[in-house]
């Protein structure tokens, strides 16, 4: 008899592509995995597993029962789902992986409201960059992901399904009594001479405000690179920085300045799914949750200005 919590290590291997990679996913040793592979090996039979100098790789048989493996697994939630909800009450964890600037303007109001609307339903909420929502969604650690779909490192296939939350605007954001605090539109042209804080190298932002600024003729001088937007608005406040931020990421509890762009700039924001993912009606709960975000200005319908990404792409 197979082992679903193998068979998931083996699937994740295949998604992720180091022993290391899975482990660190699933909050494990590199050799606690190890071992749990070789028991599926013992298992099956058959030689799932070859190393190619310090790597290691899936052989026929590891890939056909890894991509086997998770289209059991998905049915086997499904099956789960349907008897603990045949009802179609919303039932269950719903894993919803998240940018950082949506965590406390649109996740954390959906689960609010979730949590009245649906006690059985309970929803885990994670950050994750686009870089990092997209293969966890196809891997089945995040059941959602709320994440731009103008991130040009993202692939849209037919597994999955792509709605539209909005367009959020990318801002220049400026410390209290700031000269550019003047103008009502800024052009980027005007910043040369400005020192920046950004967010972490590669992501997202990093890499928006990165090409923005080239594209206006010049590269950012960096101060400080932080992966958490409350230490950037900090950083702004106390030291004259200046940054380019999503509009959903700045409230009014910061003291800064925030200047639209010339030409604007905006983001596209998605809530996307697998097709067919299990657990179908506490997933549409949680969509429909999200889709609901009356509070929040910020978030407006996508409109022709430029957009953030490389890619073009439309939801």
């Amino acid at each position: 008899m197979l082992n679903s919590g193998r068979l998931r290590l083996l699937s994740l291997l295949d998604t992720l592509g180091t022993v290391r990679a899975v482990a660190d996913t699933l909050h494990l040793s590199a050799s606690t995995v190890s071992q749990q592979l070789s028991v599926l090996e013992t298992e099956t039979r058959c030689r799932l597993i070859e190393r190619t100098g310090r790597r290691v790789r899936l052989t026929p048989a590891g890939l056909l029962l890894a991509r086997r493996g998770r289209e059991i697994l998905d049915r086997m939630a499904e099956a789960e789902a349907e008897l603990r909800a045949l009802n179609d009450e919303p039932i269950g964890t719903v894993r919803l992986g998240v940018f950082q600037s949506a965590i406390y303007s649109l996740a954390v109001p959906a689960a609010t409201r979730l949590a009245t609307t649906h006690p059985h339903l309970h929803l885990e909420l994670m950050e994750m960059e686009p870089h990092e929502s997209g293969p966890a969604l196809r891997s089945g650690e995040a059941d959602v992901i709320v994440t731009t779909t103008d991130y040009s490192g993202l692939t849209w296939g037919a597994d999955l399904e792509v709605m539209s939350l909005g367009s959020d605007s990318v801002v220049l954001v400026l410390p209290r009594g700031h000269p550019l605090a003047s103008r009502t539109a800024v052009d980027l042209a005007a910043c040369e001479e400005e020192t920046w804080a950004c967010d972490r190298p590669q992501s997202y932002m990093a890499d928006l405000t990165v090409r923005l600024c080239r594209e206006s003729g010049f590269e950012p001088r960096v101060a400080c690179r932080f992966s958490n937007y409350l230490m950037l608005l900090r950083h702004v406040e106390t030291t004259g920085s200046i940054a380019l931020l999503p509009a959903l990421a700045v409230t009014a509890d910061h003291a800064v300045l925030t200047r639209r762009l010339s030409p604007p700039v905006h983001r596209n924001v998605a809530v996307v799914v697998r097709r067919g993912a299990p657990g179908r009606a506490a997933v549409n709960a949680v969509i429909a949750a999200l889709r609901d975000h009356p509070e929040i200005p910020a978030l407006t319908a996508p409109d022709a200005t430029r957009a953030g990404g490389d890619d073009g792409h439309r939801p």
